[in-house]
């Protein structure tokens, strides 16, 4: 049986050239096109050397793309650029999206948060939310995935059951966060330049962060009702990974029983024994969160712990995830690679 081809649109970045390092072991997919415009020509591994000793197609620009061997598409681009240019596909093409550009299913809020006017409104009727442990049967049948924000499925996956079962206040949940600095992208910096994050950590997009939009969106799904959570990212200096400490009202015990019972089967969601804690560490490099449950001091009150590499369960290969359900191939496919450590 012929591979799915797969391109990748705006593969220069931290998710394309993560995407390509996990499609490159998956035994459906065959990567047919990348694109970067400002890096069209070069070859891949001019651009990432650790993806060198793959055989890859060069960089080319999206102009340049033969679609009619295409099957798939995985879009990279800048948040604000992938509108027009997913609206300008074949309706034939199934698409995964990791930009923004499609997560908020109100335009106006879109525009609210992004300051910039929906430029495919048409399309964002079609758009299913790309988190498979809660969207997994809409999925499958979607033309258009938009991806996970990588805060907010740390942030989604512990406590969007406890709204929905009802267990905790949703008017008091509060998400602490901090993100390493590959959160922030490719494109050249000044916030994110070494001397300015390194032996330092900060909080950024205090109280209007804009994936705080996506999080209340999908808490108020959850609970049935309007939710405003408060939600402070931070930068740390390291490369990957995030990490949520997320301080809700509600029992510690039935909590912690709830999200077990809830990813008991899920391949990439796990819950730690009540009392323990997980570390960024113990996720890199794979597609795995982790989840830890602790009650605090002051009874009927609880702290959740949260953590995912912000590329993989945060972006790429959530991505991946989205696609093989799309494609009806075998969910963990090309998503198996344990942790590294240390």
């Amino acid at each position: 049986m012929a591979k799915a081809q797969i391109a990748i649109l705006g593969a220069s970045g931290y998710t394309g050239a993560e995407l390509v390092r996990l499609i490159a072991r998956h035994p459906e997919m065959e990567i047919a096109a990348l694109t970067a415009d400002r890096k069209a020509g070069q070859a891949m591994g001019d651009v990432f050397p650790h993806l060198a000793m793959i055989d890859l197609p060069k960089l080319v620009k999206i102009d340049d793309v033969d679609w009619s061997t295409i099957d798939a598409v995985f879009c990279c681009l800048p948040h604000g650029t992938t509108q027009n240019i997913i609206a300008g596909l074949d309706m034939n093409l199934r698409v995964v999206d990791l930009s923004a550009d499609f997560r908020l299913a109100d335009v106006e809020a879109y525009a609210h948060w992004y300051g910039l006017e929906h430029q495919a409104p048409e399309l964002q009727d079609f758009a299913v939310y790309g988190l498979p442990e809660f969207y997994r049967d809409e999925i499958k049948n979607a033309r258009l995935v938009a991806n996970t924000g990588c805060y907010v499925a740390t942030s989604l996956l512990p406590v969007m059951p406890l709204l929905e079962q009802k267990l905790i206040d949703p008017d008091a949940i509060i998400i602490d966060a901090k993100s390493g600095v590959t959160g922030a992208g490719r494109a050249p910096k000044e916030g994110t330049l070494h001397a300015e994050v390194s032996e330092g950590f900060h909080a950024y997009g205090v109280a209007k962060h804009r994936h705080t939009a996506e999080m209340d969106q999908e808490f108020s799904k959850a609970a049935g009702a309007k939710v405003i959570c408060s939600f402070t990212p931070h930068l740390l200096p390291q490369n990957r990974g995030i990490l949520a400490t997320i301080y809700v009202a509600g029992e510690a015990n039935a909590i912690h029983a709830t999200l077990s019972a809830r990813y008991g089967s899920e391949p990439f969601v796990h819950v730690l024994p009540i009392g323990q804690v997980p570390a960024t560490r113990h996720v890199r490099g794979s597609n795995h969160c982790l989840i830890g449950v602790v009650p605090d001091r002051q009874p009927g009150r609880t702290i959740i712990v949260s953590t995912l590499d912000n590329l993989v369960k945060g972006a790429s290969g959530q991505a991946l995830q989205c696609m093989n359900i799309v494609l009806g191939f075998e969910e963990t496919t090309g998503l198996e690679q344990l942790p590294l450590f240390p």
